[in-house]
């Protein structure tokens, strides 16, 4: 696995008195899936290292290998000239508030380091703690229901980051590689032709003043699917088995 390098321009991810070291594992997880690996921990209720974050992290090991930790927020931010706090209200104090998206676009633009600020899983972060940030970052949610747990909350800013740093982040979008280009029209018209031969003389362009309508009709719903070389590749395998004559072999003649 590709480890990201601890970089001056990556966010921070600090968690602000994290309660469960699972959750702070699936934090860890969370940020090294986007591409950040700087984690500090600032007064962990159960101490640090945590035995239970490891599991949880399902891999992430580098993250909290290299965690700091610190006794109180000011501590832990000290080097950065922007701070980020996650909320879901205001708690008191004005300051800008911004979605996930807005502050990644912020933090890419942003000379000196910058700090993403999460709370405890149960109470979220105090007011003390939000009045150190410049920014607040939340997302439009649930009224009814407006909890995130502490891992969604890392995982949508770390996300929304990646999205901004227009590949510096080294992230591969696995469905990309995949995707084959369409064929050129050469190669659909090949594979359309086979496919009328068959139809032919089994009457499908019957009556003859309909055909011409008909061939239509089914070129336009067959390129519909943009195929690709090996999609027409196999289709017109599929073909070539239908001339056969039942119970025949590949070689033998066709019908």
């Amino acid at each position: 696995m590709t480890v990201p390098a601890f970089s001056a321009h990556h966010p921070v991810i600090v968690l602000v008195r994290p309660q469960l070291g699972e959750n702070i594992g699936k934090a860890a997880r969370a940020m090294l899936n986007f591409g950040l690996a700087e984690l500090r921990l600032v007064s962990p209720r159960d101490g640090w290292p945590n035995p239970s974050a490891g599991p949880a992290a399902a891999g992430a090991d580098v993250v909290l290998e290299h965690a700091q930790v610190f006794e109180t927020l000011a501590d832990a931010v000290s080097d950065c000239s922007h701070v980020y706090a996650t909320t879901v209200r205001k708690r008191g104090v004005t300051k800008p508030v911004l979605t996930p998206e807005q502050a990644a676009q912020d933090i890419v633009r942003a000379q000196g380091r910058c700090a993403i600020i999460f709370g405890p899983e149960r109470s979220g972060l105090e007011t003390d703690d939000v009045a150190l940030a410049r920014a607040i970052i939340t997302v439009p949610i649930n009224p009814e229901f407006g909890s995130l747990n502490l891992a969604q909350a890392v995982i949508l800013c770390a996300y929304e980051w990646s999205k901004q740093t227009d590949g510096q982040a080294d992230l591969v979008q696995p469905t990309i590689e995949e995707v084959l280009p369409p064929a050129p029209q050469e190669e659909f018209e090949g594979m359309f032709e086979q496919f009328c031969a068959l139809l032919e003389p089994r009457g499908y362009f019957n009556p003859p003043s309909r055909a011409t309508s008909t061939r239509r009709t089914l070129r336009s719903m067959m390129t519909k699917p943009g195929w690709n070389h090996l999609e027409l590749r196999t289709f017109r395998g599929v073909l070539s088995v239908l001339r056969r004559k039942p119970g025949s072999k590949p070689g033998d003649p066709l019908e």
